[in-house]
């Protein structure tokens, strides 16, 4: 391993272990679970109207499903969660769902994954939702509602 390499793995590692020490942190984590948790409960009901009630493509109605969340999300992270970060609507809203995006390419790999090896659509949703879910805290904390120095 390079020099320059294992410096800055000490250094991301310090800086890692500093933020896991600070209390806020973990209130944010928490606030930002319990909206992820209303979004996925959102998302299930979207996802399962849409596939089952209405028949539509696993690809689309997770898209759709994704889209009702997502806003549901960015509005109550950007009010409750990230409340003291404030900054432009527009702006923040936009870091939010390129963020977003990221998750859902992500989700929609999973998905197809878990399907394919004989999971049934709506289980595979449920845990995809799960396992993107440290990539949307960490892309909106560091990113979407960082504070601004």
């Amino acid at each position: 391993m390079s020099r320059s390499l294992s410096t800055s793995l000490v250094l991301v590692g310090g800086r890692a272990g500093a933020a896991l020490r600070r209390p806020h942190n973990w209130v944010q984590l928490a606030k930002f679970c319990t909206v992820g948790a209303s979004g996925y409960v959102i998302n299930l009901a979207v996802f399962s109207t849409l596939l089952v009630g209405a028949g539509w493509d696993r690809k689309l109605a997770a898209t759709i499903s994704f889209l009702v969340a997502v806003t549901n999300n960015y509005t109550w992270n950007r009010l409750w969660t990230f409340h003291g970060q404030r900054g432009h609507v527009a702006y923040q809203g936009i870091r939010f769902l390129v963020v977003a995006v990221c998750a859902l390419v992500t989700n929609i790999v999973i998905l197809e994954a878990l399907v394919r090896l004989g999971l049934g659509e709506i289980p595979a949703q449920a845990i995809a939702i799960i396992l993107v879910t440290p990539l949307n805290f960490v892309g909106n904390k560091l990113w979407s509602f960082r504070r601004r120095a």
